[in-house]
């Protein structure tokens, strides 16, 4: 008997209906951030931590996202998005969406979580509870540390509206005049410069000994409200009020009537400084009605724009409380281990584990010979392993040049210290510094120089182009023969942050991928157009086009009797022609489970476009950064780590790399990445056809282990009823 082959019914799919917004899913992702914050079974300072994440990432969202859409708004453009949205509905919706998310996090903090700090004994005080000895104390310490920063500015006829810089604290203040009675404002801008909150000493606040005590103080812009009288002699305080300003500070840089592209960001980034238009006015709740109006007009500002605070202004200044001496309030410490297949290249020192040096005669690059090394950071270290495989490189007399790309280092980088030792040493170093990595600009041009002060060939990037894969080329001398050793990655060269985000990286010797990595770099450095790669996946040649030819993949599997199955882990999925061939795939029968960190615009669970599809977000302790994409092939399992999201700028707009992993054992390890995260219950959340998100509860053991195993090739086998497939 012939099988049916499955219909698959006519959709269009250019229906909004089919796409969540972007902005709104944003908005949705930091709504589960800030969740971290309100969950009680998060240790205390890490909630202060996630409300600071949280105002942090609301901060550069108005900056960038915020400001371009009021731009297009002033410049009339009516093109709907995916989802059918105009600039002006999105801005409305934004500011409808968000409210109840600031007043949740100021109503958590200001009534919970302060209240749990003094529990502990740490008391952020309000400066009209202090005694009598801490004002003193504190008056004492305005007068020799404060007062001399500080710079009131007039606002009157000869006066105008003082300048306000981007995210600036500022005291708007109303003082009289006892001469002629009548009112004046001015504006005091709170020192950035200056710690943001104000400790008390032990001998000034007189601790309770029977209670426990770590911290005490206040906040800068109360002490600076109390002792106002200084600024203004002669003159009597009516009232003061905080206000915060967030302006537009995304850089637009006309590359291609450029001549120096690192002046020219230079430039830009003099005028972020001190800025373009105000987007968002964040204001005390109290302010009265007609100081409130005053900065909405000198500010250019509108009803939609202003977001009234019932507390402290500013929550990403919460991050200080993490230095604090309470590790019973912080997140367990843990060591990341060195990665099994290198631990060869270490021996202990006194029988300390933390104590390891580099063994004499061993190196790395015979190690990688013997099969690729696939790296897990922050659970396997990052100097350990990738700055190792660097660091050995550069000192290496047998290597003859290094390339790489750096789209975001640490201030303090040992990746940078080894390129610059490496050019010491006679080899050819050519590093491609991203000037254009978003609040990243100066770093960037800082190290750009200074790798070229000791003779580093350096490139900015391409014009029209951001370069943003992750990728190391070294070329090594061995006897007669060349061989090149190549490390691709999902994350940036940042010992920093590879403690705090989870990504993959494979370290290899295979001819064919140092072939490609030395085209791609001819690419960037030269004029090569270099089309066809032997294994890459390189945007914008080849990676949107292979990347969907996968996906149909897996629906022609489906249609022709077979099974299919797509499991893709990303920071965001927003290009319309994958989600369109995912729909496709859906209604094929492939099976589809997505890990989306942050932003979907695809919209699973619809009946007959994306029923096949689950969507989840893993949010926790560390940001799940790692891309990871995984199709069954009828078997024949392929499965790719790289630099890109599904988005459009990925895709199109940047120079990105994906990379086969083809050894077995590698396969089936980050397999066994995506079964965890797929059955985790603790910190994921499941998107709903409403655009909803649930966070899943606790399994059963038997329960988590099923949805471990959930797109493994044994488990599609199992659950089919056609024995040749079994």
């Amino acid at each position: 008997m012939i099988q049916a082959m499955p219909s698959v019914p006519t959709v269009n799919f250019k229906d909004p209906d089919y796409y969540f917004n972007r902005e709104l899913s944003w908005l949705a992702f930091n709504q589960r951030v800030l969740h971290e914050g309100l969950d009680d079974r998060t240790p205390l300072l890490e909630r202060l931590k996630f409300l600071a994440i949280f105002c942090s990432n609301l901060d550069e969202f108005f900056m960038v996202r915020v400001a371009g859409l009021k731009q297009q708004v002033e410049a009339n453009v009516t093109k709907l998005t995916a989802d059918g949205r105009t600039p002006s509905q999105q801005l409305k919706e934004i500011s409808k969406s968000l409210r109840p998310l600031v007043y949740q996090q100021n109503q958590v903090f200001e009534y919970v979580l302060k209240e749990k700090l003094t529990e502990e004994g740490i008391f952020l005080n309000d400066y009209v509870d202090l005694s009598q000895e801490e004002r003193h104390y504190l008056h004492r310490f305005y007068d020799d540390h404060i007062f001399p920063v500080l710079t009131p500015l007039a606002v009157d006829p000869s006066h105008p509206f003082p300048y306000i810089s981007n995210l600036s604290l500022n005291l708007g203040v109303v003082v009289r005049d006892p001469d002629t009675d009548e009112e004046l404002f001015a504006r005091v801008k709170v020192p950035p410069t200056l710690p943001r909150f104000v400790a008390l000493p032990e001998d000034v606040c007189q601790p309770d000994p029977n209670k426990p005590w770590i911290w005490t103080g206040v906040p800068l812009e109360q002490v600076i409200a109390h002792n106002l009288a200084s600024l203004f002699p002669g003159m009597i305080i009516q009232e003061c009020h905080l206000f915060r300003v967030t302006r537009n500070a995304d850089i637009a840089v006309e590359e291609d009537e450029a001549d120096d592209l690192l002046l020219a960001i230079e430039e830009e980034l003099r005028k972020r400084r001190v800025g373009k238009s105000a987007v968002r006015l964040e204001i005390n709740a109290s302010t009265p009605k007609n100081i409130r109006d005053r900065l909405m007009t000198d500010l250019g500002l509108e009803e939609i724009d202003v977001y009234d605070i019932d507390g402290l202004l500013g929550l990403k200044d919460l991050f200080f409380f993490l230095s604090l001496p309470a590790p019973h309030l912080k997140d367990e410490p843990w060591a990341s281990v060195i990665p099994p297949r290198l631990k060869n290249v270490y021996e202990l020192v006194d029988g300390d584990e933390n104590g390891r040096v580099q063994q004499e005669g061993v190196d790395i690059f015979s190690l990688i010979r013997q099969g690729d090394i696939l790296v897990h950071h922050p659970y396997q270290s990052f100097s350990a392993s990738v700055q190792q495989f660097i660091t050995q490189a550069a000192y290496d007399p047998h290597v003859l040049t290094i390339k790489m790309t750096l789209y975001r280092t640490s201030g303090d980088s040992p990746i940078v210290n080894a390129l610059i030792a490496a050019a010491e040493n006679g080899k050819q170093v050519a590093v491609l510094v991203e000037l254009k990595a978003r609040f990243d600009e100066e770093n960037n041009i800082n190290w750009a120089r200074k790798l070229e002060q000791y003779g580093v060939h350096v490139v900015y990037g391409l014009v029209g182009l951001k370069t943003h894969t992750k990728t190391v080329l070294v070329v090594r001398q061995e006897g007669p023969d060349i061989r090149r050793y190549v490390h691709i990655g999902t994350g940036n060269y940042n010992p920093k942050t590879a403690k705090l985000y989870t990504d993959l990286g494979l370290i290899t010797c295979r001819p064919e991928l140092g072939n490609d990595l030395t085209n791609l770099f001819n690419f960037l450095t030269g004029y090569s157009r270099q089309k066809d790669y032997q294994k890459l996946l390189v945007a914008p040649v080849n990676m949107r086009e292979r990347m969907v030819a996968m996906i149909e993949r897996e629906a022609d599997h489906c249609l022709n009797g077979g099974t299919g199955r797509i499991v893709a882990k990303m920071n965001s999925l927003v290009d319309t022609q994958i989600i369109r061939a995912l729909y496709a795939a859906s209604q094929a029968g492939v099976q589809i489970d997505l890990i989306v960190r942050g932003i979907c615009c695809l919209r699973p669970g619809v009946e007959n476009v994306s029923e096949n599809i689950r969507v989840i977000s893993v949010i926790g302790r560390l940001l799940e950064h790692s891309r990871i994409f995984y199709f069954h092939n009828g078997g024949e399992e392929e499965i790719y780590i790289g630099s890109a999201d599904w988005m459009s700028r990925n895709l199109t707009r940047r120079v990105e790399a994906v990379v086969p992993v083809e050894q077995l054992d590698l396969k089936q390890e980050l397999q066994s990445i995506l079964g965890i995260l797929l059955a985790d219950n603790r910190q994921a959340w499941e998107l709903q056809p409403d655009g909803t998100y649930v966070q899943r509860r606790p399994a059963s053991p038997e329960q988590s282990q099923s949805a471990q195993a959930i797109f493994t090739a044994q488990a599609i086998a199992e659950s089919t009823e056609d024995p040749e497939i079994r």
